[in-house]
């Protein structure tokens, strides 16, 4: 169904960090397109992100694990979204539950594209073979396909905007730590980390913690001494990507941190396991110049993380020598 006004379906379901991948994407491709109305289907948490979006975003939840749970669920996700009459759908997730919405959504009348994950070619970049395109410029390759060509115009979520009040004071210079990772392969060491913080707070640096609530936040806060605080925990996820805001540098894994800095506009020095910069999931605004990696034979041995190590080392990231973190974050206060 055609209107003067055009609309697009943008269908993003997980994770954290790719969906924060999105917003940069999005809002830029908002911008480019103020005359179209583009709604973002994701679940709730994760729209809290879209902070101070483009007049013509609109943000639409779905709780997969309740209201719109398993084949039901989708149907109804599908039929929701039909009666809107889109005329684009931009499938950013390119899964079982968002191409079964795309088909239901094709077959009403909208033009579909879905992102290219290049399933049957990303083993090439193991090992150091060819590097996979990031995810980002994958997201624009889609919107290319539809015919919505854009550029990246986007700073950070708060660029002329609103943001919330956290009464947390945040001194000078600043820098996060985020150690944790959904992966043991992705998890630098955490008395290593722990000893990079104190390596920074001895060099006059305030470093202040990030994690999650629970056993995260137990153990950053053992964490806390002389020029180290733990902020793990305490704050809800627009007032976590405010605080990341303040900050000179993020240390954080190939994790949802990073990405949420990258929102946040703040560089980040981010450290590499099994995956690499070269796996395609960089975030926002970051440079291959910022990662931290051994450059192993062996690196990276998977695209997104795994639980265990297939030689059984490690070494990539036990062997990775606290002062090349220090070192890399130092020279990005300098800048």
């Amino acid at each position: 169904m055609s209107r003067e006004k055009p609309r697009i379906i943008v269908l993003r379901f997980s994770a954290l960090g790719d969906i924060a991948m999105t917003v940069p994407v999005i809002y830029s491709v908002a911008r480019a397109y103020p005359d179209m109305e583009i709604i973002v289907a994701t679940r709730p948490f994760f729209g809290r992100m879209f902070i101070n979006a483009p007049e013509n975003v609109r943000v639409m939840t779905f709780d997969l694990k309740d209201k719109y749970k398993g084949l039901r669920g989708t149907l109804k996700i599908a039929r929701e979204l039909a009666a809107l009459h889109p005329d684009y759908v931009a499938d950013l997730h390119n899964m079982a539950r968002t191409m079964a919405v795309t088909a239901w959504l094709g077959l009403s009348g909208a033009k579909t594209a879905t992102v290219d994950k290049a399933r049957a070619s990303r083993k090439r970049v193991y090992a150091g073979g060819e590097p996979q395109r990031q995810y980002i410029d994958r997201y624009f390759d889609t919107f290319s396909r539809l015919g919505l060509e854009a550029r990246m115009d986007f700073k950070s979520v708060f660029d002329g905007g609103d943001m919330p009040e956290v009464n947390t004071e945040i001194r000078r210079p600043a820098v996060g730590i985020a150690p944790f990772a959904r992966y043991a392969t992705k998890t630098y060491p955490p008395e290593k980390m722990r000893t990079v913080a104190r390596m920074l707070a001895a060099k006059g640096v305030n470093v202040y913690l990030f994690g999650g609530r629970g056993a995260e936040a137990e153990t950053l806060s053992s964490w806390q001494e002389p020029g180290i605080v733990s902020l793990a925990g305490q704050f809800q996820l627009e007032e976590e990507i405010a605080l990341m805001s303040r900050l000179d540098v993020m240390v954080s894994m190939d994790s949802a941190n990073q990405h949420l800095a990258g929102l946040a506009g703040t560089q980040v020095a981010s450290v590499w396991g099994s995956t690499t910069p070269a796996c395609g999931f960089l975030g926002f605004g970051q440079s291959g110049d910022n990662a931290v990696s051994l450059g192993l034979e062996c690196q990276p041995c998977t695209i997104a993380g795994s639980k265990e190590c297939p030689k059984g080392h490690m070494d990539c990231l036990r062997q990775l020598p606290e002062e090349s973190i220090v070192n890399k974050v130092m020279s990005l206060i300098a800048k």
